[in-house]
């Protein structure tokens, strides 16, 4: 979607309300697709004093499966989104000023960098997760395995058996 805003520029005191949607389901992250559902923007575009700014929340659901545990979840996640436009700027750009020179923004292309730049490196069920037993593969979560908690490295097991008939 391409905004013109050329009558935000032009006139002080103005603004511009965005609510819209975005299907960003054909993006591949790490071998999967999580944003089946569409990625929502709602902001303001506004020019106040000849400074315009664009505010807005990104929101997005991150399906996929536990970076821990393997569970398949779904997440929510919020970006909040403030740059300046300007038509120009002179001198080193800026990470907070995003420049329109034909005085249109294509909010696809924005909102699809934000969203990507942004994505969880580590998704997880909950903070909490306990992942799975990397013996007999039982979610932890569910509850402890019987898997024995103190292993012995095979290399000094007989060391192990040395210190049992030491005790006996």
């Amino acid at each position: 979607m391409i905004i013109d805003l050329k009558h935000i520029f032009v006139k002080d005191n103005s603004s511009l309300p965005i609510e819209y949607s975005l299907d960003m389901s054909d993006v591949e992250f790490m071998g999967e697709y999580p944003l089946k559902k569409p990625v929502k923007i709602n902001g303001t575009i506004s020019n106040k004093a000849s400074l315009v700014r664009f505010e807005a929340q990104i929101s997005y659901d991150f399906e996929a499966g536990c970076d821990r545990c393997g569970e398949y979840t779904v997440r929510t996640h919020t970006l909040t989104f403030d740059k300046s436009l300007a038509v120009s700027i002179e001198g080193e750009e800026s990470d907070t000023i995003l420049i329109t020179p034909d005085m249109k923004l294509d909010l696809d292309e924005l909102v699809y960098s934000e969203v990507i730049v942004n994505l969880p490196m580590k998704h997880l069920c909950s903070e909490e997760c306990r992942g799975i037993c990397f013996k007999c593969g039982k979610n932890l979560n569910d509850g402890d395995c019987d898997c024995p908690k103190k292993e012995i490295d095979p290399r000094l097991a007989v060391l192990a058996d040395l210190l049992k008939e030491n005790n006996d």
